[in-house]
């Protein structure tokens, strides 16, 4: 452990205590608290830009392909109604057969995580595929401007990157539900790295996914600031490299971990009742997968307390930072079991690091 962690006893802020200082009594309380969570979580990410008034999804082009089996390939503009022009584009790999399906979406279009065997095994278990480019949201490339993609859509708001990268999310799903091949109570949505904190905020912030899955996240996504393991991304590290990614309010915690008033448990906590899972690699330190497992523990807890403690999983393997596709199997094998119903093999709740005590003394009321 880092010497950070040692200066004094670990405790993650309390995930049922009230803004009137006392804890949660009964589920039925849970919704008006996600709120005061998202509020809490705000300080990190700078907050969400604005849905638009209207969004209109431009088809411009559909064919029959076999690459993946026989599928349907289309292409549309997503455009929405501003002062300043704005767009970017969105693919659809459909499934032969009838739908509705459900539908698998990742913003990592810009990094092609997504292979030909991924988009096969996607289609092979009935699902549509589909992607976008995130940097056409919002560029990924450090710079001290706010001049282009969405900053200038809303040059007032102070959203970081991820932010913006959520919101093409957002806009993806409000295309989908209103296409009669979807169906639009089984929208998974997944990614990488950067994509996985992103996808993280995106089914935190956005009820329509029914199952948001990040893999290698790791700090601002399923890691942990206050628990940091051995050679973990931290908070200086982010703030000298991709503050851009994140909002300016957060910086005031530099140094002052400590008093953050929340931990990644609270964005968890955010998708449930809904499904999450987070797909890990025990090689990869940066991404810090000791204190991802002390934020899933932390996150249960709500999930307990609101009755589906099956609804939330991790999963780890050996090796480093890729998304290959043993991930995308577990993950997909993830959705089969929440989504479908099926009987899977795999376990998503077992814990790597058995010597390792949780770090927090609450619980779910």
């Amino acid at each position: 452990m880092r010497k950070m962690a040692s200066k004094q006893k670990i405790e993650l802020p309390d995930l049922f205590l009230t803004n009137t200082g006392r804890r949660l009594i009964s589920p039925q309380e849970w919704e008006k608290h996600r709120r005061f969570l998202y509020k809490i979580i705000e300080i990190e990410y700078g907050g969400m830009p604005p849905a638009p008034s209207t969004i209109i999804a431009e088809e411009l082009h559909t064919t029959s392909i076999t690459n993946y089996g026989k599928t349907r390939f289309s292409s549309y503009r997503i455009r929405i109604d501003s002062p300043r022009p704005f767009y970017f584009f969105m693919q659809l790999f459909i499934p032969e057969g009838k739908g509705p399906f459900p539908v698998v979406l990742t913003g990592d279009a810009c990094w092609k995580y997504a292979t030909d065997e991924v988009i096969t095994e996607v289609i092979k278990r009935g699902n549509i595929f589909a992607q976008f480019n995130r940097v056409e949201i919002v560029p990924d490339i450090y710079r001290t401007d706010r001049n282009s993609g969405l900053y200038t859509v809303y040059p007032d708001l102070s959203f970081g990157a991820l932010s913006a990268w959520a919101w093409g999310y957002h806009r993806c799903i409000d295309v989908l539900v209103k296409m009669d091949c979807v169906n639009p109570e089984k929208i998974a949505i997944v990614g990488h790295s950067r994509g996985g904190k992103t996808t993280l905020l995106a089914g935190a912030t956005d009820k329509r996914v029914a199952l948001t899955c990040a893999n290698n996240s790791g700090c601002g996504g399923a890691g942990s600031y206050f628990y940091q393991g051995p050679k973990s991304e931290t908070m200086a590290d982010s703030k000298k490299i991709i503050s851009y990614w994140y909002g300016p309010q957060l910086w005031k915690f530099l140094g002052k971990e400590y008093a953050l008033p929340f931990d990644q448990h609270f964005l968890k906590a955010l998708v449930a009742p809904r499904a999450l899972l987070t797909t890990e690699a025990l090689g990869d330190l940066w991404a810090n997968p000791r204190g991802t497992y002390q934020t899933y523990m932390a996150a249960r807890e709500a999930y307990r307390f609101l009755g589906h403690e099956e609804r939330i999983g991790i999963w780890y393997r050996k090796g480093g930072h890729n998304h290959g596709i043993k991930d995308w199997k577990v993950f997909l094998d993830f959705m089969d079991w929440q989504l479908r119903g099926k009987k899977v093999k795999i376990k998503f709740n077992e814990n790597p690091f058995p010597d390792m005590q949780p770090a927090f003394s609450w619980s779910a009321p």
